[in-house]
């Protein structure tokens, strides 16, 4: 039960504290709140005034229209995240690597893993690859991998702003279409020409890289602020599994003849969300308040939670200028960006590379080469929301500052998989340690959820849309550069020396990239934020530093 009186302390902390005190835990306590301040009577004689304001019966408790806009957000994040790896795994069945020049000579037997005569992951079976259709060297994989990312940063500002200003429902849902449709063109534009496929590909990126910033506009909208953190850590949790069911199935799809082979992959993801769009435009909606079929109970809840955190920030209703000096300037959003850089890099090494690290390297058929790949997500969606759990839990009983979990939880979320991608050199060709790095310790990336991710939300509540826009955009460039210069290491040579400088390049560019994080992180509002002294209360403030 929540207190039964509210003082202005309390209320300033639980905006920043999370569960630390549950005056929204549910509308039921709510009302019974109410009724206890305002002393009223039993309303035997007002049942039919008051039906629509009862206790929620517990249907109602389970499945909320906030809950379906999160479910269908969570879908929506899984299907482009497999419309956007697919082509990661594919790309082993579309290459003829047996036609590719090697330049292997000269180099030492134990700089290379030996090619098993009769062995699968069960060593039951020979290792079959498919003879892929397009001569592309190392360079040109890393080119075409890397395509996606050239549009997918040029829309991360401009889809947040216009998600803020026309509705992240239209935005969200238009992005993911978009992906749809160019994805669906894929296996057209790869047969036809390369520039084309690498267009079609920026093409796809530009509509994918609407979902992030639009889906924090909406989460300000209809999440309460004691939800937001574990809402957010589900949500966007569903790039995880996105990829976990992605990878394997389109490693087995390309093991078939069914439409082709690989390109199979394509129609079937990009149908997938066409469906999903479908679907998204008629259950959700930009606000409770335009949504026709929330309860007037789940309504004035969530208008009441955030009308609560607006009053206590003193927040302008109103969207104004952007103080672009004073965003560009800012040295904690430097350090958000860098450390985001160094995270971005690491994962889009493993993301995109790893699959041909396992075909080539550790010898894995294209099947067991997409399971082995997907399983390090499936553990970091769950170490994700355990982390957020557990971290909201030590805010709630004060034993971390704000600012201390930031760092606490961005560390563990940058130098744990970072120990474990140096891990991998050290294993060598051991598939089952390689797997264990990756799916153990590389599991620890999951925490970024309740690191620097939150961390803009503090700096700026007003603008944090735009602010996660710029550092995601400048991330993801590393998406498009990591891959080109993996290819360029590489280079003709698979050799473990060659892969191991790719492992260390990362692994260093993450570490580094967090100890920056943790010299100039800040948890606090910044001037240019919110220019007036009292816009956030006194306690608030404390909140902040303690």
């Amino acid at each position: 039960m929540p207190p039964h009186k509210w003082t202005d302390e309390t209320r300033d902390a639980s905006c920043y504290y999370g569960n630390a005190i549950r005056y929204a835990s549910s509308d039921a306590d709510d009302d019974e709140t109410e009724a206890d301040e305002a002393g009223a009577a039993p309303l035997i004689n007002n049942t039919a005034a008051n039906d629509n304001d009862a206790a929620p019966n517990r249907a109602e408790r389970c499945l909320q229209t906030r809950h379906i806009f999160g479910f269908m957000g969570f879908l929506g994040f899984a299907v482009v995240y497999a419309m956007r790896v697919n082509l990661s795994v594919a790309i082993v069945a579309m290459v003829n690597n047996t036609d590719l020049p090697h330049d292997n000579d000269g180099v030492l037997p134990n700089d290379t893993c030996p090619l098993p005569a009769n062995k699968s992951l069960n060593g039951a079976r020979a290792l079959q690859f498919p003879r892929g259709e397009f001569d592309w060297d190392e360079a040109t994989q890393g080119l075409v991998l890397g395509s996606f990312f050239y549009g997918y940063v040029l829309t991360q500002v401009p889809g947040g702003r216009m998600a803020e200003l026309l509705g992240g429902k239209r935005i969200y849902g238009y992005g993911v279409l978009i992906t749809a449709i160019f994805t669906l063109l894929t296996p057209w534009a790869a047969h036809w020409d390369l520039p084309l496929l690498v267009l079609v590909r920026i093409l796809e990126g530009m509509g994918e890289g609407v979902t992030y910033p639009a889906m924090h506009a909406m989460l300000a909208h209809w999440i309460p602020p004691l939800e937001r953190n574990k809402f957010a850590a589900i949500v966007y949790a569903g790039s995880n599994i996105g990829t976990v069911i992605s990878m394997p199935l389109t490693g087995w799809l390309c093991s078939l003849e069914f439409l082709g082979g690989w390109p199979a992959a394509f129609y079937i993801f990009g149908l997938l969300g066409i469906l999903w769009f479908i679907a998204w435009m008629y259950l959700v909606y930009d606000k409770p308040s335009e949504h026709p079929r929330i309860t007037r109970k789940e309504r004035a809840y969530i208008e009441r939670c955030l009308h609560v955190e607006e009053e206590e920030q003193e927040l302008p209703s109103q969207p104004e200028s952007i103080p672009w000096r004073g965003i560009l300037t800012s040295v904690p959003l430097w350090a958000i960006l860098l450390t985001q850089c160094g995270q971005s890099w690491a994962f889009y090494t493993q993301l995109t590379e790893l699959p041909t690290y396992m075909s080539n390297m550790l010898h894995f058929d294209i099947q067991s080469n997409a399971l082995l790949n997907a399983v390090p997500y499936l553990t970091a969606w769950f170490m994700g929301i355990a982390c957020s759990i557990l971290a909201d839990w030590l805010l709630a009983q004060r034993y971390l500052s704000v600012l201390n979990s930031y760092k606490l939880w961005n560390s563990i979320s940058s130098i744990v998989p970072s120990l474990g991608l140096i891990g991998i050199i050290y294993v060598g060709c051991d598939w089952v340690w390689v797997t264990f790095m990756l799916a153990g310790v590389g599991s620890f990336g999951g925490a970024v959820y309740a690191g620097n991710q939150m961390n803009h939300i503090a700096l700026s509540p007003r603008f944090a849309g735009t602010m996660y826009g710029l550092t995601n955009s400048a991330a993801n460039i590393c998406g498009f550069l990591a891959p080109y210069v993996i290819g360029s290491i590489i280079n003709h040579r698979e050799t473990l020396t060659q892969w191991h400088i790719v492992f260390w390049l990362a692994a260093g560019l993450n570490i580094l990239g967090n100890f920056i994080y943790l010299i100039f992180a800040s948890a606090d509002e910044q001037s240019w934020s919110n220019p007036r002294p009292s816009a956030i209360r006194p306690a608030a403030r404390q909140a902040l530093r303690t």
